[in-house]
Order: C-alpha cells, then structure tokens, then sequence
C-alpha cells in the first residue's frame, strides 16, 4: 500500500476557515476601494466646483446661485476671458517658461545626479547636505533677496533682470534643480555598475554611456521630475507678480487672472474660466506622460 502524508492533507477546520478568510480579505477590499472613491470625490469636487461655476451665466452668480447644477450652461465666461487684452501673449509666456524650465532644470539635474553618484570628489556630501537645506527655505523668505538680486543682475544681464522672461525662468530653474536631483539621485544610483562597467569594454565613453545608455534607464525618474517643475512653474503667481512690474508683454497666464478681481465687485464666472482654462494644459502634459510618472514614483520609492 502507498503511504499517505497525513500533513499534506488540509485539516477540516483549515477548509471551514477558507470562506471566513475570504470574506475578511472582501471586506478590506471593499473598505479600501469605498476609502478611496471618497478620497476621489472630495479632491474632484473643487474641479467640479470651478467647471460648474464658469459654466452658469453671470446673472446666476450674481445671484448667488449654490446649485450643483445650471440648466442653461453658458460660455460667456470663457468669452470674456479670452477678450482680456494679451491674452494670447499672456498664454504664450507661460508656455515659453514652463517648457525652458523643464528642459533646463530636467537636464542640469540630471547631469548633477550623476556627478554625485557615480563620482568621488571633495565635498560631495556637504554638496547634498547644502541642496536638501536649500528645500528647507521657505520660497516667501527669499522674495525680496531675490527681488533686489535680479535687480542687480539686471544691470550687467538685461535678460535676467526685472520685467524679464529670464528672471522667472532662472528663479524657477534654481527652485526646481534641488528636488530633482534628490529624485534623480536615487534613479542613477539603481542602475549597477556593471552596466557601466559593460559599456565601457564595448568601446563607450563616458558621455555616450550617459546619454545612451543612462539616459533611458532613468527617464521616467526625469518625467517625473519634469510634471513637477512644470506645474510649480506654471501656476506660479508669487514671482510672476513680484519680478515682472511694468512690462505687461512679459506677463504670464496667472496674472490675466487679476483683471477680474475689483475693488466693487468679483467676476467669478470669469475668474472660474480662467482657472478651466490653465487647468487644461496641466491635464494635457499630465495624461501624455501619465505612464511614466506613474513607474517614476514607483522607482523613487524604491530607491
């Protein structure tokens, strides 16, 4: 006869207690999916808020109409918005520093994660420990040196001076450059030496590697990177109203914002579709890079 291993064989109490088991695992599920769909609501319910509000027309607002509803949904909102004078160049200087930002502050990041992982020099960890200070200051503390540093700066540089598109661009870039290469940091640190090691047997040198080989293994800790500079650079308004004055060609989206706050009255139909409207950009650049910011933070978890 042919022995049986008895502990192979599930207890009786061991199968009674697998439906049990299963309905707990359902119950957190469920409690984590219905905690998340509330979560979900009230981050939404702003958005919602705002889309709704720039579609009701101006005497409902006026009104002081609270309903979650308009049954006559208009546009004259997103018209008067779009009526601003230099609107479109307004729209257009925001591009133009949002996209020089991210390409200038992706890029310089990265190469200094680089240095600071793959090199030994003096002084590399004072370096860090001076970039993570550097996060710690609150950016309202550093106005008003940055107001009279660009002033300066403007005598000798016309293009980073006062009521210059340079001035948001080299404040933007300087503020973003400490997070990203804390972030980049971790991803160039993951990729083995051997990998570099490998490349250079083949015959590559040190910029090919890093712009073949490196590059491409940590480009969605550099999309990542890249979403948050340009949402901090694009819904800036701190820097937009402090460093440009006078020069109305040089000002950025947020600031057409301002023509509808007054002193008598706010169009909030107006203010709520200018707000739709710098949303959709943000939406845009989002959704297209989606995938790899999601892998991105996953990676710098890890890391």
């Amino acid at each position: 006869m042919t022995a049986v291993d008895v502990s192979s064989v599930p207890s009786p109490n061991t199968q009674a207690d697998a439906p049990q088991k299963l309905r707990k695992q359902g119950k957190r599920r469920f409690g984590a999916d219905a905690a998340a769909i509330v979560i979900a609501l009230i981050v939404a319910f702003p958005l919602f808020w705002m889309v709704l509000s720039a579609l009701k027309p101006k005497t409902a607002l006026d009104a002081g109409d609270a309903a979650p509803y308009t049954l006559e949904p208009s546009l004259d909102s997103f018209g008067r918005v779009l009526g601003v004078n230099n609107f479109g160049q307004y729209f257009l200087n925001s591009v133009i520093v949002a996209l020089v930002v991210v390409v200038l502050s992706t890029v310089l990041a990265f190469l200094a994660a680089v240095a600071l992982t793959r090199y030994n020099f003096k002084m590399r960890t004072k370096l860090l420990i001076i970039i993570l200070v550097s996060q710690m200051v609150p950016v309202e503390a550093l106005t008003i040196p940055l107001f009279f540093l660009l002033r300066n700066a403007g005598e000798a540089i016309p293009l980073v001076g006062l009521n210059q598109l340079g001035s948001l661009v080299l404040v933007h870039v300087g503020f973003s450059i400490p997070f990203a290469i804390w972030m980049l940091r971790g991803f160039v640190a993951a990729v083995p030496l051997e990998v570099e090691e490998a490349a250079r047997l083949d015959g590559a040198s040190s910029f090919r590697f890093v712009r073949s080989i490196l590059f491409p293994l940590v480009a969605p800790g550099v999309v990542a990177c890249s979403v948050f500079s340009f949402i901090s650079t694009w819904n800036d308004f701190l820097f937009a109203k402090t460093f440009i004055i006078s020069a109305q060609e040089n000002q950025t989206l947020p600031m057409a914002l301002l023509t509808f706050f007054k002193p008598d009255q706010n169009d909030w139909g107006a203010i709520m579709a200018g707000s739709v409207i710098m949303t959709i950009p943000v939406l845009i650049f989002f959704v297209s890079v989606q995938r790899k910011l999601v892998s991105g933070l996953a990676g710098a978890v890890k890391g």
